[in-house]
């Protein structure tokens, strides 16, 4: 049985870690898309204008497929790579976790950074609620007017989330399922006549 759960956090969360005058601030935004991850980052340069750093990493997608981790002018590898490691730590993905950083006025090295950072982002993290959900595909489904008790059946049956509802001569409606059933359950659909399924997304 292959793996069709992933797992996030529920809601925004925030840590902080201080040393020698430094102060780390993280937030954890539950993310999707890029465009909401330059949304949130857009909005913590405003508000935190006078900070030195925006340091940051990413993942998206239920395969984790696309990430990116930013040092924001810290030495290289010193603040996103201990951010992301957090992310992978746990699990995680679409998520976005942000660390910034008033400068106190003493280096605190290399070392010290990565630790700052790590700590930072996994204070946050520890404030989050984390859930594992289920990866679903969402289909369109087209059917003759006649088929639809049988149709409406399978939905029942199998408790599927339905949308987009189309009902005339012919027929369209979209529904979600969960990966590991999809097999089964788009194979029953096929089974009656005349019935045409298409892949919309995987969530």
């Amino acid at each position: 049985m292959f793996e069709d759960t992933y797992r996030t956090i529920k809601a925004p969360s925030q840590g902080i870690y201080k040393e020698k005058g430094s102060k780390f601030m993280a937030f954890a935004f539950p993310v999707t898309t890029e465009a909401e991850v330059k949304a949130h980052l857009d909005t913590l340069r405003k508000q935190y204008f006078d900070a030195r750093h925006h340091c940051y990493a990413y993942i998206l997608g239920h395969d984790k497929a696309a990430y990116r981790i930013n040092d924001d002018g810290e030495p290289s590898s010193t603040a996103g790579r201990p951010i992301f490691g957090q992310l992978q730590s746990l699990d995680l993905t679409n998520i976005l976790v942000v660390v910034v950083r008033y400068f106190g006025g003493i280096k605190l090295g290399v070392p010290g950074l990565i630790n700052a950072y790590r700590t930072a982002a996994r204070d946050a993290l520890d404030n989050a609620i984390i859930l594992q959900k289920n990866i679903t595909e969402v289909y369109n489904l087209q059917f003759a007017y006649e088929n639809m008790n049988s149709v409406m059946k399978i939905l029942k049956d199998e408790n599927l989330a339905q949308s987009n509802q189309k009902f005339d001569l012919d027929c369209s409606l979209d529904f979600s399922v969960r990966q590991a059933e999809s097999v089964r359950v788009c194979d029953a659909f096929l089974k009656l006549k005349g019935v045409k399924l298409t892949l919309l997304r995987v969530e």
